[in-house]
């Protein structure tokens, strides 16, 4: 073969490699599923509201990537029975979408933010399974989520993926009146009790209300059992 013929046999076997890695599609790896299966979310939750899917829940967790989906199998289901037992507790067993006591609703409006309360005086009430209240928790999330809830609060009530990720938001980036986040308390093994008080320790922990905390502990206890792990340490506040 001349020279000249084999430059023309590479150039065309080169073009040839180019256009197969072009139409080749890349494999990439599939998210994990959740360690929570629809059949054990459903056990959990027998009389819950049909606002609360699964698939929403799931659908928001593509914001948090590391939720639930850290650590060893045994830290994965311990975190997501730790956040849904929080859950459970701050809305009846996921059967309220909304703060009940009506009363509560124009009191979460701070005023000194800059931003004001642009959805009115009363719009800032408690909603979805973290029961997401103030202003500036609704500024906060939204900014996070690339969603206008503070413009919008009512998305939190009437789109099932938003009020989840709401949710998701608060345990995975707020301390709230603790010193870490649920996630962190979690995955890093600081113990139930640390996500109560990452919640609500302001008002329960510390024997500000032990009914509260044993009503979040016996819902944790029930799904880690439920998903066969142990509870591991430092369950209450």
């Amino acid at each position: 073969m001349s020279p000249r013929r084999l430059l023309a046999f590479l150039a065309a076997a080169a073009a040839m490699v180019a256009l197969t890695s072009a139409v080749t599609p890349t494999s990439t790896a599939a998210p994990a599923p959740f360690v929570v299966s629809e059949a054990q979310f459903n056990q959990m939750f027998p009389g819950r509201n049909s606002f609360y899917t699964y698939d929403g829940l799931t659908t928001a967790m593509d914001a948090y990537p590391g939720f639930a989906n850290t650590g060893s199998d045994t830290v994965r289901k311990q975190e997501a029975a730790a956040f849904l037992a929080n859950v459970s507790h701050e809305t009846g067993g996921l059967v309220h979408i909304v703060e009940q006591n009506t009363d509560n609703y124009p009191h979460y409006c701070d005023w000194s933010q800059p931003y004001g309360c642009p959805a009115g005086q009363a719009a800032y009430y408690g909603r979805g399974p973290i029961q997401l209240s103030w202003n500036f928790n609704y500024k906060s999330a939204g900014d996070a989520l690339g969603i206008d809830l503070l413009g919008n609060p009512w998305l939190v009530q009437n789109d099932a993926a938003v009020s989840w990720k709401t949710a998701l938001w608060y345990w995975n980036t707020q301390t709230g009146p603790g010193t870490m986040t649920g996630h962190d308390a979690m995955v890093n093994g600081h113990g139930f009790g640390q996500t109560i008080r990452s919640i609500n320790g302001s008002l329960e922990c510390d024997g500000g209300n032990p009914g509260q905390v044993q009503s979040r502990v016996d819902n944790y206890t029930r799904f880690t059992q439920l998903l066969g792990v142990p509870t591991g340490d430092n369950l209450y506040c």
